[in-house]
């Protein structure tokens, strides 16, 4: 089954992939704390910001379109959030969740784009992120594939042997393949669980890469929180 990862374009050499994981999860947490607190009427500042997004998409040398597909799905969540969020300032609120929340799905988008997933968990823990929402987080991303491979087959199964039917009759099916595959997906976490016991899993998820903060890491930190600086206080 083919899938499409998150960190698909994580192995691309370029200097925003070259970052330390944390110095890029600092700077881009960062970028958008600076968005969300930004005033609804600073149109001169959302502006910078976006481009300030795109020069870093293309110094990472992500396609252009990845990001724009991968953020444009959110759009349809955000565009309902901020039509039920129009009061009394009318388009300045809807203008302001529609902006803010699309910047940032860009900015997170371009985040796991430029560093592996494990990197970026692994990196959360040296910030001293709760060490069991990483597991978590860990083990959802390796074993969602897992759970959508067996979703695809049962899909796969069901399609060559039912033609026609009446729609009860599919959804009536579908309820049943949703049954099978929570037991499935419940019994193949007790297998892994078991399985990890008996190789000593003690909680810590232990990686073979190390990270080394250099002054290329500082500098980019200390340059990207200056602009955003910069941008914040310009005037209306």
């Amino acid at each position: 089954m083919k899938h499409t990862f998150l960190d698909e374009y994580s192995q691309i050499d370029s200097f925003i992939h070259r970052l330390d994981p944390r110095i890029k999860l600092i700077t881009f947490i960062a970028f958008i704390l600076f968005i969300i607190f930004t005033r609804p009427t600073s149109f001169i500042a959302f502006a910078l910001y976006a481009l300030l997004i795109a020069s870093l998409i293309i110094f990472s040398k992500v396609p252009v379109k990845f990001i724009l597909m991968r953020s444009f799905t959110i759009i349809p969540f955000v565009l309902m959030v901020a039509v039920f969020n129009i009061n009394y300032s009318g388009l300045v609120t809807f203008w302001n969740v529609l902006i803010k929340a699309y910047l940032c799905v860009v900015c997170m988008t371009l985040l796991m784009a430029t560093a592996r997933f494990t990197d970026l968990l692994k990196a959360l823990g040296k910030l001293r992120f709760p060490g069991l929402i990483t597991m978590i987080l860990s083990f959802m991303y390796r074993y969602i594939f897992v759970v959508q491979d067996e979703l695809m087959k049962m899909i796969q199964a069901k399609e060559s042997r039912s033609v026609g039917g009446s729609l009860w009759l599919h959804i009536k099916t579908h309820a049943n393949m949703l049954g099978v595959l929570f037991v499935r997906a419940y019994e193949r976490a007790e297998s892994v669980y078991l399985a990890m016991c008996s190789r000593g899993f003690d909680g810590q998820i232990k990686t073979m890469d190390e990270f080394g903060i250099t002054k290329k890491d500082i500098s980019f930190l200390v340059l990207i929180t200056v602009l955003l600086a910069v941008i914040r206080l310009i005037p209306i």
